[in-house]
């Protein structure tokens, strides 16, 4: 044997023994940020409906003459469902994480009303 084919044979059985040790390794089972990788696809899906359900009654919530605060709070509660779903998901039942993410969605809320033009 060459040292050559030696260093290929010795990095073809490394890369195999690698392989092989890392079969019981279920990769994506944790993610980033230490959830499970089927809590942060929940997460992300709840994102997703809060974000879509701003987009999509953002029109409704257009009210001629209203502030334009009056017009994110009302767009905010109506996708309190959603954000509710958010919370639940994202949580674990810590307050903060809950009061975080109502000011996300009041805020994301708000930043939908600057773009859509009010109705007259």
């Amino acid at each position: 044997m060459t040292p050559a084919t030696a260093v290929v044979a010795g990095s073809v059985l490394a890369a195999a023994l690698l392989m092989t040790a890392c079969d019981g390794f279920h990769a994506g089972h944790i993610s980033a940020g230490g959830a499970p990788v089927g809590t942060a696809r929940g997460i992300d899906e709840a994102y997703a409906q809060r974000d879509a359900c701003l987009a999509r009654n953002a029109a409704e919530r257009a009210l001629a003459g209203a502030s334009l605060h009056a017009r994110a709070q009302a767009l905010a509660l109506a996708c309190a469902t959603e954000t509710n779903a958010l919370i639940t998901a994202s949580s674990r039942g810590d307050s903060a994480i809950a009061g975080a993410i109502r000011d996300d969605s009041a805020f994301r809320a708000l930043g939908v009303v600057l773009r859509t033009p009010a109705v007259n």
